[in-house]
């Protein structure tokens, strides 16, 4: 039997790979397009003195505004606190500064986005509201508590970023130099990402979403779809790069706030093995806020994996005490 030349088998293997290559490509072109359009519902443009804000609302209850954490937006949000809208909660979901269709200003510092959450809020006619900070959005929570006391009737810490004194044992390891550098670059490459998604999700889990994959894989099928769902949301990563960039060099350098100031009833919560390491920084931080409660986790993660239920109700049972009640936000003037 001839066999065939040499060449025309290279040229089988090449038209092969090239097929490989455009149907790998319309793929990861169909599936942005959905991660965009999916990003983009329920959320509008919100004209504020402090400039635009993307919000998304849902409910009519209690007025509870949610500060999203790296990778997020109002739509990671809304996903996070949409159940609490059965509760009585209206969940009010922004973008942060460099976040899908929120501007990066000049001033992106927490001070500067803890303003902005109040600009939002007068925006909304809303004279009094409870304030979440999920992971690198609890800075920004911290500062409207400080910043604006009369505004802020609870807060609530959900795996913060926060400082904690030189004297307090890490959690976790703290992440390196370079391991920031190349998340930095996994985080700024919708097709990187992707990819990870499509065929490392268990180290994207561990390192980009800091939690223990092991844990997802033995949770309930609700609380692998909810982590599944938070990881798909970080794409499109190229519509939030900027505010992931913030994020990361804040991390670097927080330093202490005044957390004595706070005069509203505080919710703070974290899981130990965390590897985000929130775990110290947060008990810290609940202990320098007047009357603060913490709930600690031995297991679960960044994204507290089998305690979604529980913190849920204590963030409700927190509101129900706050002392606002639905229909008791006054508009204001603009």
């Amino acid at each position: 039997m001839k066999r065939k030349p040499v060449w025309v088998a290279l040229a089988t293997v090449i038209a092969v790979v090239l097929v490989a290559v455009l149907v790998i490509r319309a793929r990861f072109e169909a599936d942005l397009a959905v991660a965009a359009a999916r990003a983009a519902q329920g959320g509008v443009i919100v004209s504020t003195r402090c400039g635009p804000i993307e919000v998304q609302q849902a409910g009519d209850g209690i007025p509870l505004l949610v500060i999203h954490g790296s990778g997020g937006g109002h739509d990671q949000g809304m996903a996070w606190a949409r159940p609490l809208v059965r509760q009585g909660v209206r969940v009010i979901a922004m973008s942060r500064f460099g976040y899908l269709r929120t501007p990066r200003p000049a001033d992106a510092s927490p001070e500067a986005q803890a303003d902005a959450h109040i600009c939002l809020l007068d925006a909304l006619g809303i004279a009094r509201a409870a304030v979440m900070g999920v992971s690198a959005g609890g800075p920004s929570a911290m500062q409207t508590a400080i910043r604006h006391p009369d505004r802020v009737s609870a807060l609530v810490l959900v795996v913060p970023i926060a400082y904690k004194s030189g004297t307090v044992t890490d959690s976790a390891p703290p992440v390196s130099d370079n391991k920031d550098a190349l998340l930095l670059r996994l985080l700024g490459s919708d097709l990187l990402f992707w990819t990870a998604l499509h065929v490392a999700r268990d180290p994207l889990i561990r390192h980009v979403l800091a939690t223990p994959p092991e844990q997802v894989a033995s949770a309930s099928s609700e609380e692998r779809a909810r982590v599944n769902d938070l990881a798909d949301r970080i794409l499109p990563v190229s519509s939030r790069a900027e505010g992931l960039r913030d994020d990361t060099r804040l991390g670097k350098r927080l330093g202490p706030y005044p957390l004595e100031t706070i005069r509203a009833p505080t919710l703070v919560v974290s899981a130990r093995d965390d590897g985000f390491g929130t775990y110290a920084s947060a008990q810290y931080t609940a202990s320098r806020i007047p009357d603060a409660k913490f709930i600690g986790f031995d297991t679960g993660g960044h994204l507290l994996v089998g305690h979604d239920a529980e913190v849920q109700s204590e963030i409700t049972k927190l509101l129900a005490q706050s002392g606002v009640q639905p229909g008791f936000s006054a508009a204001i003037g603009q």
